[in-house]
C-alpha cells in the first residue's frame, strides 16, 4: 500500500533578499499547514513587512520560494499583475479611495453575494458605516473596512501587517475580538506581524521570530514565551529579568535545575512569587512597583540586581524586605 505524505499549505523554502546591498531576509524557511494562526514578531527592520509581500507575491525574492498548496506564488518580475488571487493583504496603512462611500468600495471589491457580504460586513463591526465617506473615518474604522474589502474577494490565506500598531487600546480590542470571530465563522489561513510580540500570544497558534531577516525561534506561544532562545527573542514578548553567571549565587540556585545552568536564565514576572514571610528563596528588597491594571510589576532588589515579579496585591512599599521564591520551572 502507497502512503501520501500531506504537503503544508503554505510552503517557504529558502528565501533571499538584498537590498541596497544588505542582506535583509537570509536563507529563511517555514511551512504552515491549513487553518492555522501564525504570529511573526520581530523588530523594527527585522524584515516582516517583506516576508509578508514576498509570501502575496507582491514583491520578487532574490532566491527561494513560497508554494501554497504546493504551486509556486509567482513574483511580480513572474506576471502582469502582482498578487495572488487567492492571498488576501492588509497592510499598515488602511489604503481606500477618496470620496467614495464605504458601501461602494466593498462593492467593488467584493465576489460574493449580497448575504455573505452582509455577513462579512457585520463580522467587521462596519454596518452603521456604510454611508459614510471614506474620508470620515477614525484610523480604526478604516482598518476594519480595508479588512472586510480584502475578505470579500473571498482569500483562503489572511495576511495582516501590524494590524495594532496605530490603534488606541479601544480599537485594538475591537480588532481582536474581529480577528477572533474571522477565524471561528471562516476557518481562514492567517499569518499576522507585529514588532510587539505580546500582542501575539493570546492570538497565534504558532509564533515565529525573526531577527535580521533570520528565524531564530519558533513554537508554541507558551513555549516561545517561557523559553526564549535569547534575551531579543524574550523582549520581544514582554518583561523578564536575566540571570546571568556572574549574578548572586543565590539567585542562579533559585532557578537553575538540580545546581545546573545555562546562561542566561530568562525568568519571567509571572514565574516568581513575592512574600513578607521568611521562605526557602532569596531575600530582596522592594525598589518600586507599577500597577499594571489586572497585576502590580514589582522589581524587587537583590544584591544589586533587579528582578521582575508579578504579584496580584498592592505589594508593601519601597524599602521593605521580601522572599523572593520561583512558581514555575525555569
Amino acid at each position: 500500500m502507497l502512503y501520501f505524505r500531506r504537503m503544508p499549505f503554505l510552503t517557504v523554502q529558502q528565501l533571499d533578499k538584498t537590498y541596497q546591498g544588505d542582506k535583509i531576509i537570509d536563507q529563511l524557511s517555514f511551512s504552515i499547514e491549513r487553518g492555522i494562526k501564525l504570529g511573526i514578531a520581530g523588530e523594527t527592520g527585522a524584515a516582516k513587512t517583506t516576508l509578508l509581500k514576498i509570501i502575496a507575491g507582491l514583491l520578487q525574492p532574490d532566491g527561494g520560494q513560497v508554494l501554497l498548496d504546493g504551486v509556486k506564488i509567482k513574483g511580480p518580475e513572474e506576471q502582469l499583475l502582482p498578487g495572488h488571487p487567492a492571498i488576501g493583504y492588509v497592510s499598515q496603512h488602511f489604503e481606500l479611495r477618496n470620496n467614495y462611500r464605504v458601501e461602494e468600495e466593498l462593492e467593488m471589491a467584493s465576489k460574493l453575494d449580497p448575504q455573505e457580504t452582509a455577513h462579512i460586513v457585520s463580522v467587521c463591526k462596519i454596518d452603521h458605516l456604510l454611508k459614510r465617506k471614506t474620508t470620515a473615518l477614525s484610523g480604526g474604522e478604516r482598518q476594519r473596512i480595508v479588512l472586510a474589502k480584502t475578505l470579500l474577494k473571498k482569500p483562503s490565506l489572511l495576511l495582516l501587517d501590524e494590524p495594532f500598531s496605530n490603534l488606541d487600546p479601544a480599537h485594538k480590542s475591537q480588532m481582536k475580538e474581529v480577528l477572533d470571530e474571522l477565524t471561528t465563522v471562516f476557518s481562514l489561513t492567517m499569518i499576522l506581524v507585529s514588532h510587539d510580540g505580546s500582542d501575539l500570544l493570546s492570538w497565534a497558534d504558532h509564533l515565529l521570530l525573526l531577527q535580521k531577516g533570520k528565524i531564530i525561534q519558533q513554537g508554541s506561544p507558551a513555549t516561545v514565551y517561557y523559553r526564549p532562545f535569547n534575551t531579543y527573542a524574550a523582549g520581544l514578548l514582554g518583561p523578564f529579568t536575566s540571570i546571568e553567571e556572574n549574578d548572586p549565587i543565590a539567585l542562579i540556585q533559585l532557578f537553575s535545575k538540580a545546581g545546573v545552568a545555562n546562561f542566561p536564565i530568562i525568568v519571567r514576572p509571572a514565574q516568581l512569587a513575592i512574600s513578607s514571610q521568611p521562605k526557602e528563596g532569596v531575600l530582596g528588597i522592594i525598589k518600586q512597583s507599577f500597577f499594571m491594571g489586572g497585576y502590580w510589576l514589582v522589581q524587587v532588589l537583590v544584591d544589586k540586581k533587579l528582578i521582575c515579579v508579578q504579584a496580584v496585591e498592592k505589594p508593601s512599599s519601597a524599602g521593605v524586605s521580601v522572599w523572593l521564591t520561583a512558581t514555575h520551572s525555569v
